[in-house]
């Protein structure tokens, strides 16, 4: 293994690990310093004694603490336990030279990130403590990648900051105090309803809740009761008075979500609710005065349904007064990132599994892709990925795909691919394979190493080497000996 191959490096610079050694053999710890700071690139400190570490660590809060196990006076593992008492965030990396399976489990189960037995072999360590620091590292990207998200100036409800998105926030700025009429235009799942949600809640009307009126959903007879209500007698079945969603959402707002499949004979009333604020109720015979501001929405060509005769031209214009035109996911591609952090945590809040962090290749993944159910799609596979997830494993960008996509690339090509340079494709190809046969020559042989490499005609510097680019971690492959 080389220095370039060893030497640790955070991608862009945002990470500049600390490390604290500690171990009672002093010239153990002189050659670990030395090696530590000459290959990971690490701000080093060390100390003689458990004793002194603690001492250190009230002062100075590293990153990666490095400790032996058997030490006079405070031990590693009381020491282990000390810090992830008081410094959770710190991870530690046990070493022993009297190692049992039993200490390296109670390490493990303890909080630590990984356990070595003396003698180790130089470059198995630099490997571990390198795996580990890229995760610190990985960690703290996330962590900033928040922090930005939390600190954003974004619209209520809505994230991202790019220059569409941004158009939308000032539309609803200007209208959303005001009366007018707003016809909301956009892809589904582009989130249509919450700029809508968006106007209402900014507007002096927001005492009352919105009312929203799928229009598709109910028939044509059942939807104009609904929207308009009717008097008792109006028809076989109408027992008693009912208040159309019109009275409802009286001195408040009502979205007519997907307008364009109104029926046309509904299209003529709400043009009346439009022209005169007044209602006429199924079988009355006496209009009542309305004070609703009406929002409609529509994922359709609204002037092609006008040339069919489907959409009267008088109600476009009505409800067109002012148009919001929500832009789909794919034109604004910067938004991607963190709208999957906002998920990623609202998924993982609700489904107990706290902590969870995309991989270095999740983001670069997603935001690669079409996303032809625009945010929506994008939040349904951050959901998915968060119930499957391992806790103690980030999120990596072959957890971010869709089922049907996971077919071996012998039997289909991601409809995506075709889109890139051949190379390029076949490289993509390439690794999505390599990963997949690494996870299983892994899981076959249990985590180990060196069987999996033999089992695959690799050596296993090689087979390490591969498993660190695809963020592939031995233990997780490991599994307890049945009692």
């Amino acid at each position: 293994m080389t220095a370039e191959q060893t030497n640790f490096s955070c991608p862009e610079g945002e990470f500049s690990p600390s490390v604290l050694i500690v171990d009672d053999d002093l010239d153990m710890l002189a050659m670990l310093e030395r090696v530590v700071r000459k290959k990971c690139r690490c701000e080093v400190k060390t100390a003689p004694s458990g004793e002194k570490a603690w001492e250190i660590l009230q002062e100075w809060h590293p990153d990666l603490v490095l400790t032996d196990i058997k030490m006079p006076g405070l031990d590693g593992l009381t020491l282990l336990k000390n810090i992830k008492k008081e410094y959770p965030a710190v991870a530690v990396v046990m070493m022993s030279g009297h190692g049992t399976v039993e200490s390296a489990i109670t390490a493990l189960k303890n909080g630590a990130y990984d356990f070595i037995q003396k003698p180790f072999d130089q470059e198995h360590l630099l490997h571990i403590l390198q795996r580990c620091l890229e995760h610190l590292c990985l960690l703290e990207k996330n962590r900033r990648l928040q922090s930005r998200l939390a600190d954003q100036e974004s619209f209520p409800g809505f994230i991202g900051r790019s220059s569409k998105i941004k158009e939308v926030y000032r539309l609803i700025g200007r209208l959303a105090d005001t009366d007018v009429t707003v016809l909301i235009r956009g892809e589904s799942g582009t989130g249509k309803e919450l700029a809508a949600r968006s106007l209402h809640g900014l507007s002096a009307r927001n005492k009352k809740p919105m009312v929203t009126v799928n229009c598709p959903a109910l028939p044509e007879q059942i939807l104009e009761s609904e929207l308009f209500g009717y008097a008792k007698g109006a028809f076989s079945g109408a027992n008693h008075d009912k208040k159309g969603l019109f009275l409802e959402a009286n001195t408040s707002t009502i979205l007519l979500d997907e307008i364009g499949d109104l029926p046309i004979a509904l299209q003529t009333k709400l043009l009346r609710v439009l022209q005169e604020k007044e209602i006429m109720p199924l079988g009355q015979t006496k209009s009542l005065a309305v004070d609703v501001r009406v929002l409609a929405s529509t994922n359709q060509d609204l002037e092609e349904k006008m040339r069919q005769g489907l959409f009267r031209e008088d109600l476009f214009y009505r409800l067109n007064v002012v148009t919001i035109t929500v832009p789909p996911l794919r034109e604004r591609p910067e938004d991607i990132p963190p709208l999957a952090q906002h998920f990623l945590a609202l998924f993982a809040k609700e489904y107990n599994h706290e902590g969870l962090i995309f991989a270095a290749d999740a983001l670069p993944s997603l935001v690669k892709r079409h996303w032809k159910g625009n945010v929506r799609e994008l939040q349904n596979v951050i959901k998915r990925a968060v119930l499957l997830a391992d806790d103690e494993i980030p999120i990596s960008a072959g957890q971010l795909r869709e089922p049907e996509t996971e077919a071996p690339a012998s039997q289909t090509i991601d409809h995506d691919l075709h889109g890139l340079h051949y190379n390029l494709a076949k490289q993509q190809l390439v690794e999505e394979f390599s990963a997949a046969y690494l996870t299983h020559a892994l899981q076959q042989k249990c985590g180990n190493v060196t069987a999996a490499a033999l089992a695959s005609g690799m050596n296993r510097q090689a087979f390490q080497k591969l498993m660190r680019r695809f963020g592939l971690v031995a233990d997780k492959f490991r599994t307890q000996p049945d009692h």
